[in-house]
């Protein structure tokens, strides 16, 4: 009944689901009439605000490029290609790979949610390499693993709440500094994860689509286009007799190294001095050392870039017209008032619940956990003060830290609802093959809502 239901759903919705980019812009029209409603905004304050939120995203969509179009470069690599062959070789099954990308691919979201892309590129070749697999099941399954990142090194709230003098110690909100044992360590954590690991391997199991109905990456191809030489034959013709002095320098491992190393040598001493501080910045740092080594001259790591680079148009455009709709929210106070306006009736038992609807609301407009806590933060935190006020001292640290996953955990379940963070896992995924954010979204609706009632349970009854 569940594989039938979960074709439904798919089927039903492509007929639904627009391109990203007409997404990006009705929710910037529904965000923007909200603003004009609610709040003392005027038609020209809500567009100065859009303006000034257009451009606040600038930094980290580079940064989603450069993760995304270094990743898959490494994977380019004969070196890298070889490990991930010997990887895609542990499932021989549809079944055994869908389950496989679900626990690998949460394994990896643990340490960084941009590992989404090493998830996404063993994905991939598991397709090329098993028959009967549906591709664009797989290409949901490979989104829904990023789910636990919330719970993991790089959770973006529990790390600001954890920073000396976070912005809600400045406005005089909390007293201290939130520690990680009291979010990511706490039970409620430790329970969302196991939610993950233990059973949404199984419900995704049952919701895979009858074989009847499956579509391979082979059918899915793109006829237009063409078989590619490897990148050391592509190379090699660009060498010609490789005489010159510039044919020296283009292919020279020395040059290559003499850089690359140097680079993974500060990545090691970034985590000698600072311990297991994963970021964006050394990610990327990271991933631009290793490619280089592994395809050891300049003008491979050249093709190899070029090629990662050619399908990553969606995130380069798009990603501003999110910072804009994340820019309305912010400027108008729209965002602040949709937190006041879910927290304000609740009390000590449902404020954790209120939370997370507050969370996967606002994730709509600001499909950013710092962005987003940096909005409905302080309401939410507010409300968790007040209302544990009469708590021991523990027990109020406690409910704040709960207050403030359930925000996270709700933020990051709409993602499955809204393609912004499916715009990572396209131009790897999507690569020469006819697959859109249509084609997708519709696998994630049960989980979605299997993922937001069972997490709901969680943060309303879980002991403190």
């Amino acid at each position: 009944m569940l594989r039938t239901l979960g074709s439904i759903f798919s089927q039903r919705l492509q007929r639904w689901i627009p391109e990203p980019f007409v997404f990006a812009m009705l929710l910037t029209i529904i965000t923007a009439a909200s603003s004009l409603a609610f709040t003392n905004s005027g038609p020209e304050d809500v567009l100065e605000h859009w303006y000034k939120g257009f451009w606040l995203l600038l930094e980290f969509g580079m940064q989603m490029v450069l993760i995304m179009v270094t990743g898959f470069a490494i994977a380019l690599s004969p070196p890298i290609a070889r490990l991930i062959g010997k990887l895609a070789a542990l499932a021989s099954t549809p079944t055994a790979v869908y389950v496989l990308v679900i626990v690998i691919g949460g394994v990896f979201s643990l340490v960084s949610w941009s590992w989404t892309v090493l998830t996404a590129i063993l994905a991939r070749e598991m397709a090329h390499r098993v028959n009967g697999i549906d591709y664009a099941y797989l290409v949901a399954l490979v989104y829904l693993s990023s789910q636990p990142w919330v719970g993991g090194l790089s959770s973006s709230i529990a790390l600001l709440l954890n920073t000396e003098g976070n912005f809600l110690i400045s406005t005089g909100v909390l007293p201290a500094e939130i520690t990680i044992p009291a979010t990511l360590g706490s039970l409620l954590n430790w329970l969302y994860l196991g939610v993950y690991f233990l059973t949404l391997p199984v419900l995704m199991w049952m919701l895979r689509p009858l074989d009847t109905r499956t579509l391979s990456i082979h059918e899915m191809a793109d006829s237009e286009s063409l078989e590619q030489k490897t990148i050391v034959e592509e190379a090699a013709a660009a060498t010609g007799e490789g005489n010159t002095p510039s044919d020296r320098l283009n292919n020279s491992p020395f040059l290559q190294y003499l850089v690359a190393i140097p680079a993974l040598f500060y990545v090691v001493s970034h985590f000698y001095r600072n311990g297991f501080d994963l970021n964006l910045n050394i990610m990327i740092f990271l991933f631009i050392g290793i490619g280089m080594v592994a395809h050891r001259t300049p003008l491979c790591f050249v093709i190899a870039m070029k090629r990662a680079c050619s399908n990553v148009s969606g995130i380069v455009f798009q990603y501003p017209f999110y910072a804009g709709i994340m820019g309305i929210m912010m400027f108008s106070g729209l965002g602040a008032q949709l937190a006041d306006a879910i927290a304000g009736g609740a009390s000590l038992e449902t404020l954790p619940f209120f939370s997370q609807l507050a969370g996967a609301v606002a994730n709509f407009a600001i499909p950013s956990a710092g962005g987003e806590w940096a909005v409905i933060g302080p309401a939410l935190t507010n409300a968790a003060v007040s209302l544990a006020a009469d708590l021991p001292a523990g027990e109020q640290t406690a409910f704040v830290a709960r207050i403030a996953m359930a925000a996270a955990y709700g933020e990051t379940s709409t993602n499955l609802m809204q393609p912004f963070f499916l715009l990572l896992v396209l131009p790897i995924m999507g690569a020469g093959v006819r697959i859109q954010a249509r084609d997708v979204m519709g696998y994630l609706v049960i989980p979605f809502l299997y993922l937001f009632l069972t997490t709901a349970l969680l943060v309303s009854f879980v002991p403190l």
